[in-house]
């Protein structure tokens, strides 16, 4: 549920922001990234769980939390790109610092965010580390067969019908820039935590060691039977 927006270049975005009951100035701040929609209409979905998860951190640990809602997800204008979403992770980040007066950010995320998250971090030396649970290391699956990546975003809504039809190359360019793990070693020393289920079916964990590897002090914490 958005109760919030921001502004990542020329496109206004929806989110959800909560702060601490008793908020002030010097607060510190995350910005907590979903993955990528899955199935028919699946962007209206993905985050449905995080204003929950939002609250209780503001709540219990006193940080203002933003849950950006990407490009083309419901509520934000344009449409799904990889390196479109980055920006608006780091944007969301920008707007914590400055338009909510965060002494300090952190970048957290799930599947496609946590992946996201990382590089983030990595692109930003203002955020102070990042967290990726059930992140892959890369996006080549998808860079390999990136017209199916168009036809499942159109499906889950994330991409309206024309969109990229006469600069589709552009936009599968970007699938191949983006990764973790090379993010994850640009990001050190800042610290990195990466959390992964040995039993992950859909992001196989040697994704999460090879993330962490890079990183060198990465803490890597795998979870038995996830």
């Amino acid at each position: 549920v958005s109760n919030h927006t921001y502004r990542s270049g020329d496109l206004t975005l929806a989110a959800h922001l909560e702060r601490p009951p008793e908020s002030g100035r010097g607060l510190h701040g995350v910005v907590i990234c979903h993955g990528f929609p899955a199935g028919e209409g699946g962007g209206a979905n993905s985050a449905a769980t995080f204003p929950e998860l939002a609250a209780r951190i503001a709540r219990e640990l006193g940080w203002v939390v933003i849950v950006p809602a990407p490009r083309g997800m419901p509520g934000s204008e344009g449409s799904f790109s990889l390196d479109g979403w980055l920006e608006d992770v780091i944007a969301a980040a920008d707007h914590l610092l400055l338009g909510q007066q965060a002494t300090s950010v952190w970048t957290a995320g799930f599947g496609t965010g946590g992946a996201l998250a990382v590089c983030a971090a990595a692109a930003d030396g203002r955020i102070g580390g990042a967290a990726t649970i059930a992140g892959p290391a890369d996006f080549s699956d998808w860079a390999a067969n990136p017209r199916r990546l168009l036809l499942h975003a159109r499906a889950a809504g994330v991409i309206d019908e024309g969109a990229y039809s006469t600069d589709f190359d552009r936009w599968a360019s970007g699938l191949s820039g983006i990764s973790a793990e090379h993010a994850a070693e640009a990001l050190a020393p800042r610290p990195l935590l990466v959390v992964h289920g040995t039993d992950d079916d859909i992001v196989p964990s040697l994704d999460a060691r090879a993330v962490a590897a890079a990183h060198g002090a990465g803490d890597l914490r795998m979870v038995n039977r996830a």
